[in-house]
């Protein structure tokens, strides 16, 4: 279900408002204030529609509306405005005193986007028309910049890494040939041995040594 209609359409005045409507509407509002715009057009004794009465007194019979250009000031406050809000024209003109937003919303189309275009700038993004590439390329920068510091660090814990294994081992490797019971007394000459003792001594082939009665000794 739509919204139903302000008022009857058929038996209202449409085209221009003439100088004794406007007036009959200034004098109602000042008398009794803007109100509801549905009911005013009757309690004023206007054939007009409620939209239309409102419109009226807003864009053309209010008396604190700013008539005459645009100043600079103005402009730069807009171009703030609209890139706070964006096409929000109504909020936009409660900002601006006197202004209204479909004056606003024509000014903008016909004069501010020119300017800003001229100053080499997006009128909807209020960025300059060739910052979409340097924002790719700023990107793809930090891009490279992120990965080259996440292989630093992979470098950086791969090492600590590396060079915690090779402590632990060398702290470790002492101990598997460490032999604290072991006597070693070296002989240089294997003469002295008799050959009865010989059950009494393992000789090793390999190394070239003997042991015997507790003693390492060269063969």
């Amino acid at each position: 279900m739509g919204r139903s209609p302000c008022c009857e359409k058929a038996h209202t005045n449409k085209g221009a408002w003439t100088k004794e409507e406007d007036e009959r509407l200034v004098a109602y509002i000042k008398e009794h204030g803007e109100g509801c715009w549905r009911s005013l057009p009757k309690a004023a004794g206007l054939l007009r529609c409620g939209k239309s009465c409102r419109l009226r007194w807003i864009n053309y019979l209010r008396p604190d509306l700013k008539r005459g250009n645009f100043t600079e000031e103005e402009d730069e406050l807009i171009i703030k405005l609209h890139s706070l809000l964006g096409n929000k024209w109504s909020l936009i003109a409660g900002r601006l005193q006197g202004r209204t937003d479909n004056e606003i919303k024509n000014y903008w189309n016909t004069h501010i986007r020119r300017k800003l275009l001229s100053r080499g700038i997006d009128p909807t993004t209020h960025r300059p028309l060739h910052g979409q590439a340097d924002i790719s390329f700023a990107k793809e920068e930090e891009k490279g910049e992120s990965f080259v510091r996440r292989e630093e660090e992979n470098k950086s814990n791969n090492s600590n890494s590396n060079s915690n294994s090779n402590s632990s081992s060398s702290s470790e490797e002492p101990k598997r040939w460490r032999c604290p019971d072991l006597n070693l007394e070296l002989g240089i000459n294997p003469s002295s041995l008799k050959q009865e003792d010989s059950d009494e001594y393992f000789m090793g082939e390999e190394l070239g040594l003997c042991f015997r009665n507790g003693l390492l000794e060269f063969r």
